[in-house]
């Protein structure tokens, strides 16, 4: 057995791992193509349903369920002033109170030069 029929075998073997594991992969990927492209159909399907069930015949039987641009454009718009009305119109003073805090060891820079000190003398 000589080192290059060894290396030929070695080398089938690669290439139809690698054959194969594209092959998942493209299956894998057309299938998760035909689910995404299947959810708005039955989206589209689902809302015909909710429509004919509540007796709006007429809407379920259009062509098609999407607004305009336009209408969404006018729904934006509206939400936008919506949303900008609920906020209140401040002053725009800012007042600044001191407020007198207990005292801590814990926030004391003294501890804190001094626990240096001893970490660097321990060196």
């Amino acid at each position: 057995m000589n080192i290059v029929s060894v290396i030929l075998t070695d080398w089938y073997l690669g290439i139809s791992i690698s054959v194969l594991g594209y092959l998942v992969v493209m299956l894998a990927l057309s299938f998760l193509y035909g689910i995404y492209s299947l959810i708005p159909k039955l989206i589209d399907h689902y809302n015909r349903y909710q429509l004919k069930r509540k007796g709006r015949h007429e809407c379920a039987e259009k062509d098609s369920l999407d607004i305009t641009g336009e209408e969404a454009a006018a729904i934006a718009t509206v939400l936008y002033h919506y949303f900008n009305e609920l906020h209140d119109v401040e002053s725009g003073k800012i007042t600044i109170k001191k407020i007198s805090k207990r005292y801590s060891p814990w926030s004391s820079k003294i501890y804190e030069t001094s626990m240096n000190n001893f970490f660097s003398q321990r060196h």
